[in-house]
């Protein structure tokens, strides 16, 4: 990083906008998707900008701090420059977050303002994720264990409804399974579906 003030004041000339964003070749846009991820890429766009300003704002409040820490009267004037050019950025940091739209959960901020690690909310909620699933699972299974045993009890006591329920759900799955297939390939054979993909 370069103490100089006009490098500073460069910076916070060009509205906060970093240059190595934009010299950062994007890839050529594909026209059939162009419509889809547009506004994903506007997203992304607008929150790289936004890291963009971060990472200058702290290198501005680390001339800052220089600045400060071996202050002396010839300093002032870098000073006042520095000040004025955190507050550009500051605002125009500002104007370019408020075109994000990023949810964060309150969690997360109480975890950082407590000076913790963000990504334990990420760990507490994976394992809460994989408690939820394996509750889940167990009652599939109970399902599955209670179906069966049904079944059983309904084959002991009646024989020919249950033979006659197995023969309907079998033939139900095989007009499923060619229902599937049948619209799968009526599916790719559809020119619009790739031209569209």
């Amino acid at each position: 990083m370069d103490p100089s003030p006009q490098n500073s004041s460069s910076a916070a000339g060009n509205g906060g906008l970093s240059t190595s964003a934009s010299a950062t070749p994007s890839p050529a846009p594909n026209p059939t998707s162009a419509v889809a991820s547009a506004p994903v890429d506007e997203a992304k766009q607008n929150l790289n900008q936004v890291i963009n300003s971060i990472d200058k704002t702290l290198g501005l409040l680390h001339q800052l701090y220089v600045t400060v820490s071996s202050f002396s009267v010839a300093s002032q004037l870098p000073l006042l420059q520095r000040l004025n050019a955190l507050v550009s950025e500051l605002d125009a940091m500002q104007k370019m977050a408020d075109k994000c739209d990023v949810q964060i959960p309150l969690e997360v901020v109480n975890l950082i303002d407590d000076g913790k690690n963000p990504d334990e909310f990420t760990k507490d909620v994976i394992n809460s994720c994989v408690a939820k699933n394996q509750m889940t699972k167990g009652k599939t299974d109970a399902f599955k264990s209670l179906r069966k045993h049904l079944l059983e009890e309904l084959d002991h006591a009646f024989p020919d409804e249950v033979d006659m329920y197995r023969e309907i759900r079998s033939s139900a799955a095989v007009s499923q399974k060619l229902n599937s297939s049948e619209s799968s390939l009526n599916f790719c054979k559809n020119p619009t579906f790739l031209l569209l993909s």
